[in-house]
C-alpha cells in the first residue's frame, strides 16, 4: 500500500489530504476545523482528521508533498523589491523577517510541525517533497477529471512567479506549456477591484462577482488603459495603477484618480451605482480575457477538454460564459479550486508525474462529489445533541424525507447536515442551507436573518440533474456549482420599464422567474445539478420536494453565518441553528424544531464573526 499526505499552508485556505494507492480518501480546509475563516495557518486539525479517516499513523505514511516551492517564492519577492526599489521598502521590512524567521526554511518549520502528530515520526527520512504551485492546481484540476487528455488553465493571484499557466495533460503526465508571471496577473487585477468596492481581498471576490448584475460595465474603456490584452488572451498590468508589488495596498493613488473615487470605506459608505457599475466592468473584461485565452489555447493545442484551477476557476460566471461559447466539447472544474485544492493537486502530481503511476479515469470524475470531510454517525450526533442540551426527534430516513420536503414546501429555512462535508468553498447538500425557490422572499430573508450578510448576495439552486435543461441554459452537468447559466426563458417573468429604472439593489424585489429565490437580477443562476449515485439522500430530499411542489429545484447555500466557516460538527450546526432564524435542523436522522428548543440555549450570531 502507498500513501502520500498532501499538505497546502501559509498563504491561504490551508488544507490536507490523503491519497492511498493514488485514490483520494480524505481531504479537509482547516479553517473548519479552527472555525476561522481561510485560516492559513499550518493545518494541524486538518492533518489529524485526514490520518485519522485514512486508520494512518504519519509514520506509517511513505510521502509528505506540500504544494509549492518556498525558496522560488522567496526569489520572486527579492527580485520584485529590487526592481522596484527604492520604492515598496516598507512592505519590504514587514515581509522580510517573516520569511527568514520562517518561511524560507519551511522543509525544517514541516518536521517540526509534523513530529507534533507522531513522536515515532523521523524527521531524518527524506520524505517531504516540494510542488509547483501552479503545477499543483494543474495537477488537481487534471488528474481528478473524467478526461484523458485536456488543455488545463490555472489562473490566480501568485504562486512563485506564474500568475496564469496553459498546460497539457495526457493521461498520467502533464506539462506546463505556457505562463504568464508576477506582478501581471488576473487574480489579482480582480482582487484590487474587491479591494476598491471595499470587500475582503482574497475572500470578497465572489462578492464583487454578485453584485456586478447590478451594475452597467461603463468602465470597461478606463480598465483597459490599465491592462494590455493581446488577441490570444495573453495580458500585462500597467504598474502605476497598482500597489500590491510593494505595497501595503492593491490600488495607488494614480488608479483612484484614474475613476475619480478613493476605496469604499465598508464601515462607513452604502454601496452605489458606480461600485456595482465597477464590478460589471472587471467581471466582463476578466470573462473576455479567460475567452480569448480559451479559445487561442483551444486552437493551438487542437484538444475538445478544459480543465480549469487556481482562484480565478471559482468565477462561475465567468465559466459559464466559456462553456456558452462552446469553445471545447468538455469542461470540468477543480470544486476546491483555490490553494486548499493544492494539496490535493502536489499529491497527485506526485503519484502520477514524480512516479508515473497509471491513471483510471472514471466518468464522472475522481472527486467523490467533493464529499471528502469528516462524518458522524448517528450515536455521535445524538450523544452530541443530548450534551447541548437540544430537543430532537429521533426518525428514519422516509420520515426525515416526507418532513423536512413538506416544511421546505410550508416555506421554512432548514439546516441540512447529512454524510460527509465539503471539500472546497461550497455547500452541495452536505453542510447546507435549504429553502423554497418559489418564495419571493426567500432571499433576502435568508441573507438578512439567516447569513446577516448583504442582500444582494444570490442564492443557488440544487436542481435534480434530469430536469437541469428544463429550467437552464445549460447543456452540461454543474455538480459543484461552478458554472452559472440563465433561467429558461419560458420560466422568466420579464421586468417592466418602470423596474428597469429601479437603484440596482431595489431591483431584488422584482419577481423575475417562477424560481425567484435562485434567479439573479441578470436572470442568472449559479447551478448544481444533484446526482443520485453521488448524493442518494439530498437526491431523494429534492425529489420528494417536486412530487409535492411540482419544483425540482431548492435553495441551497453554505451552512454558516457571514463571516463564519461552513460548519463541520453536529456542535457547530447546532449553535448556527441557534444564532439564527432557521426553522429546523436536520442532522443524520435527527429532527430539531427550533420552537421546541430552551430558548435560554438562543446564541447571538449578529457580531459574532467578521465581515467576509
Amino acid at each position: 500500500m502507498s500513501s502520500i499526505l498532501g499538505i497546502s499552508a501559509f498563504y491561504h485556505d490551508s488544507a490536507a489530504c490523503i491519497l492511498i494507492n493514488g485514490k483520494i480518501i480524505a481531504a479537509a480546509q482547516e479553517e473548519r476545523f479552527t472555525r476561522i475563516k481561510h485560516d492559513a495557518n499550518y493545518p494541524h486539525n486538518a492533518i489529524e482528521f485526514v490520518l485519522n479517516y485514512a486508520n494512518l499513523k504519519l509514520s506509517e505514511i511513505n510521502q509528505i508533498v506540500f504544494f509549492e516551492k518556498p525558496f522560488l517564492k522567496f526569489e520572486r519577492l527579492l527580485e520584485t523589491y529590487v526592481a522596484f526599489a527604492p520604492k515598496g521598502f516598507m512592505s519590504f521590512s514587514k515581509a522580510i523577517p517573516i520569511w527568514i524567521k520562517e518561511k524560507l526554511f519551511q522543509k525544517n518549520l514541516l518536521q517540526n510541525k509534523l513530529k507534533n502528530h507522531d513522536e515515532n515520526y523521523d524527521k531524518t527520512k527524506e520524505n517531504i517533497y516540494f510542488s509547483d504551485h501552479h503545477l499543483s492546481h494543474a495537477a488537481s484540476a487534471f488528474f481528478p477529471s473524467p478526461f484523458n487528455e485536456a488543455v488545463v488553465i490555472t489562473a490566480d493571484g501568485v504562486g512563485e512567479w506564474a500568475t496564469t499557466t496553459v498546460a497539457i495533460g495526457k493521461n498520467n503526465n502533464l506539462e506546463i506549456k505556457k505562463e504568464i508571471h508576477f506582478p501581471h496577473s488576473l487574480g489579482l487585477l480582480y482582487s484590487a477591484f474587491t479591494y476598491y468596492t471595499g470587500f475582503k481581498v482574497n475572500s470578497g471576490e465572489y462578492k464583487l462577482m454578485g453584485l456586478a448584475p447590478y451594475g452597467k460595465a461603463n468602465y470597461i474603456n478606463e480598465i483597459l488603459e490599465m491592462i494590455d490584452i493581446k488577441d490570444d488572451g495573453t495580458f500585462r498590468l500597467d504598474q502605476s495603477y497598482f500597489n500590491y508589488a510593494t505595497g501595503l495596498t492593491m490600488t495607488s493613488n494614480k488608479f483612484h484618480k484614474h475613476f475619480g473615487q478613493n476605496p469604499r470605506n465598508p464601515k462607513s459608505e452604502k454601496l452605489t451605482q458606480f461600485h456595482m457599475d465597477i464590478a460589471a466592468s472587471v467581471q466582463k473584461v476578466t470573462e473576455d480575457i479567460m475567452i480569448k485565452l480559451a479559445k487561442s489555447v483551444q486552437k493551438e493545442f487542437g484538444l475538445n477538454n478544459l480543465c480549469l484551477a487556481g482562484g480565478v476557476a471559482l468565477n462561475c460566471v465567468a465559466n459559464g460564459k466559456i462553456l456558452k461559447e462552446k469553445i471545447f466539447e468538455n469542461i470540468w472544474v477543480q470544486p476546491a479550486a483555490g490553494d486548499a485544492g493544492g494539496a490535493l493537486g502536489a499529491a497527485l502530481g506526485l503519484w502520477h508525474i514524480d512516479q508515473n503511476n497509471p491513471r483510471v479515469v472514471n466518468e464522472n470524475d475522481d472527486m467523490s462529489g467533493s464529499y471528502l470531510g469528516p462524518e458522524y454517525s448517528d450515536d455521535e450526533i445524538k450523544k452530541e445533541l443530548s450534551r447541548l442540551g437540544a430537543e430532537f426527534e429521533i426518525l428514519n430516513e422516509d420520515e426525515i424525507i416526507d418532513k423536512t420536503s413538506k416544511d421546505l414546501s410550508d416555506g421554512n429555512a432548514i439546516g441540512w447536515f447529512q454524510g460527509r462535508m465539503e471539500f472546497g468553498p461550497r455547500a452541495l447538500g452536505g453542510r447546507s442551507i435549504l429553502g423554497d425557490p418559489r418564495s419571493s422572499s426567500m432571499q433576502k430573508n435568508l441573507n438578512l436573518k439567516v447569513k446577516y450578510r448583504e442582500s444582494f448576495r444570490p442564492f443557488a439552486p440544487s436542481i435534480l440533474s434530469d430536469d437541469l435543461k428544463n429550467w437552464f441554459e445549460i447543456d452540461s452537468a454543474s455538480p459543484y456549482m461552478l458554472m452559472v447559466a440563465n433561467v429558461k426563458k419560458e420560466k422568466c417573468i420579464p421586468m417592466s420599464e418602470n423596474d428597469e429604472k429601479l437603484f440596482g439593489i431595489d431591483k431584488l424585489n422584482v419577481k423575475r422567474s417562477s424560481v425567484p429565490a435562485i434567479t439573479h437580477v441578470d436572470y442568472s443562476a449559479r447551478i448544481q445539478s444533484v446526482h443520485k449515485n453521488s448524493n442518494p439522500k439530498y437526491y431523494k430530499l429534492i425529489s420528494k420536494f417536486k412530487e409535492i411542489t411540482g419544483c425540482p429545484i431548492l435553495v441551497n447555500t453554505s451552512f454558516n453565518v457571514r463571516g463564519e466557516p461552513i460548519v463541520n460538527t453536529p456542535e457547530d450546526a447546532f449553535n448556527c441553528f441557534m444564532g439564527t432564524d432557521l426553522d429546523r435542523l436536520i442532522i443524520g436522522n435527527c429532527y430539531l424544531d427550533k420552537k421546541s428548543q430552551n430558548q435560554k440555549l438562543k446564541k447571538d450570531y449578529t457580531d459574532k464573526f467578521e465581515l467576509d
